[in-house]
């Protein structure tokens, strides 16, 4: 009776050392090699590396320390399934650290925005690809250790093809989203972090999987699409070829609106905007009506979110300040009779006296 026990209270306890000891190691390659974040990665790998290890040394020794000897096979098999999952986990967390080590570094050495966003979305994909592959080849290894299963190993691989045609249609859909994900991350088409209005609905975008994309709106809704989406249908990207953006302030002014006055504040308001970012500023009128002019500002910001509170910032002062200094240049009904042509005031006078 006691020798099972000394057996499994000897692989925890040698497990736990052994353990703390890596993880002692991996510290101090970690404080020794800060230019690299690997070692620090690295660290979480500890628990998956730890049950690695005890389910071998118990794998290994449970019939010679009569673990349960009255179900063998059972423990045997519990056993095995325990450590094909274990290392599963220890292999995704290993490929993880690697993969995020060598975008760490390669995001040290670049200031390029948009080339970051897009690692970022490769990165995230290869995550969830990788994750999904260790997964499905531990579930299947794990299948085949049952007797049952590997008997019908060669039916199934006989049948493959046609299992394969009747899956792909079954799954049509989810597969075309599954290589429509793949297709974005790998496509720089769109990337964690842009800005894109999809059904005139204006928002960043938060989330990439290899099925579905999370669209984070203004009011904090979160909006989810098919990846299919984005490779079907025509769609905004205003971060797409830089962060930098152009925006247009319209105001329907009297046709006695000052506008070369009004050109002047439109500099001393943009001088006093700091998401401003000194690209473009200028004022033009773009239109007419019987009763209004068209007048469009154009200004530039560094981002689709700093161009939103200079085109604000600016409408709000600039109708302000007409408010206050030429309220008449502001729109409103003519209900004075109209001023005659030049040359026609005095006719229309002498035609009054007379008559």
């Amino acid at each position: 009776m006691l020798r099972p026990l000394i057996v499994i209270g000897g692989t925890v306890l040698l497990t736990v050392v052994v353990g703390q000891l890596l993880d002692l190691l991996l510290r101090r390659l970690d404080a020794r090699h800060p230019e690299t974040p690997l070692w620090g990665l690295l660290r979480r790998c500890a628990l998956p590396f730890q049950l690695v290890l005890a389910t071998a040394l118990l794998r290994g020794s449970y019939r010679q320390a009569r673990v349960l000897p009255d179900h063998p096979r059972e423990v045997g098999q519990a056993l095995t399934l325990a450590l094909i999952a274990a290392t599963a986990w220890l292999l995704v967390r290993i490929a993880n650290a690697a993969v995020d080590t060598a975008y760490v570094r390669w995001a040290a050495g670049t200031t390029d925005e948009a080339r970051i966003r897009r690692v970022q979305t490769q990165v995230t994909l290869i995550h969830r690809v990788v994750s999904a592959a260790v997964v499905l080849v531990a579930v299947a290894a794990m299948l085949l250790t049952f007797p049952a299963m590997q008997a019908a190993g060669a039916s199934l691989l006989a049948s493959a093809g046609v299992l394969g045609i009747v899956a792909g249609i079954a799954a049509q859909s989810t597969l075309g989203n599954v290589f429509a994900g793949l297709q974005i991350a790998f496509g720089d088409t769109v990337r964690i972090g842009d800005t894109v209005v999809v059904d005139k609905e204006w928002g960043k975008v938060e989330e990439i999987t290899l099925t579905f994309l999370t669209v984070r709106t203004w009011d904090e809704r979160r909006i989810t699409m098919p990846v299919s989406y984005f490779t079907g249908k025509p769609y905004e990207n205003w971060s797409r070829g830089g962060a930098e953006m152009t925006g247009t302030v319209f105001l329907h002014l009297d046709h006695s609106a000052p506008v070369a006055l009004l050109r002047e504040r439109l500099q001393e308001v943009l001088a006093g905007i700091p998401e401003w970012d000194g690209r473009t500023g200028t004022l033009a009128v773009t239109g007419t009506t019987a009763h209004t002019m068209e007048v469009r500002a154009v200004v530039s910001a560094g981002n689709a979110d700093d161009i939103w509170t200079v085109r604000c910032a600016v409408r709000e002062q600039l109708i302000g300040w007409l408010a206050a200094e030429h309220p008449y240049a502001l729109p409103r009904i003519a209900t004075s009779p109209a001023v005659p042509p030049p040359g026609r005031e005095g006719a229309a006078a002498d035609g009054a006296g007379s008559s």
